[in-house]
């Protein structure tokens, strides 16, 4: 499998990075990166607040029981998540501080504050992140997965993300993991290919030790 052609750009200018970033793509492989950008933000903010410190598997879950709520439709409506019980939600695995959120979320959608994708792909990431964590219980990280997974943006480098900064640790062989600011700046040498470089992040061997062997 070879990697797609919009990002081996990309994955040419990492490899050139360094022979420590050349090792990870080698044995990684490909960069697979799988934005789903027929998702609107408004789909996408919420399906983030179900996987929010979960697994894959039970973020799985949630999401597949709040769409069993509503078998006539893709995926519920902002109305219908504010119209929906407590109870409800709360059975489908949201924790009563999710289900505040995505409530909101849904709210921030019927109110144009959560912008529609036609109009979000005219918004710069700063403007995007800066209108979205208004809302109550959305942070940054949230919404960087909303421009990296659904607006497909291809700089973004979330220094909030445990995993990326423990990759980042890994592929250095460094003692700590840099602190989020600290990332930050380190990741202004990767612009503006950051999505990509996020994307071989997470998939650094964690083992403490353990070389980087193609």
């Amino acid at each position: 499998m070879r990697t797609p052609a919009r990002y081996r750009a990309s994955v040419d200018f990492l490899k050139n990075a360094g022979s420590d970033w050349k090792k990870l793509i080698d044995l990684v492989g490909p960069c697979l990166h799988d934005p789903k950008a027929a998702r609107e933000p408004y789909e996408a903010l919420v399906r983030a607040i179900a996987y929010q410190q979960l697994t894959a598997k039970a973020g799985d879950a949630i999401i597949g029981r709040l769409k069993s709520l509503y078998p006539e439709r893709l995926f519920p409506t902002p109305g219908d998540i504010i119209d929906a019980e407590f109870d409800a939600l709360r059975a489908c695995g949201f924790s009563g501080t999710k289900i505040a959120t995505i409530k909101a979320i849904s709210e921030g959608a019927l109110s144009g504050l959560v912008p529609t994708r036609k109009v979000a792909v005219k918004m710069d990431d700063e403007e995007v992140i800066e209108r979205i964590v208004s809302i109550k219980g959305i942070g940054r990280w949230t919404v960087e997965m909303l421009l990296m997974y659904s607006l497909e943006r291809m700089d973004i480098l979330p220094v909030d993300d445990f995993g990326i900064r423990e990759g980042y640790r890994a592929l250095k062989s460094l003692s700590d993991a840099p602190k989020p600011k600290e990332l930050r700046e380190l990741g202004k040498a990767f612009a503006p290919h950051r999505t990509v470089a996020s994307w071989y992040l997470w998939r650094v061997p964690r083992e403490r030790g353990r070389p980087l062997e193609p």
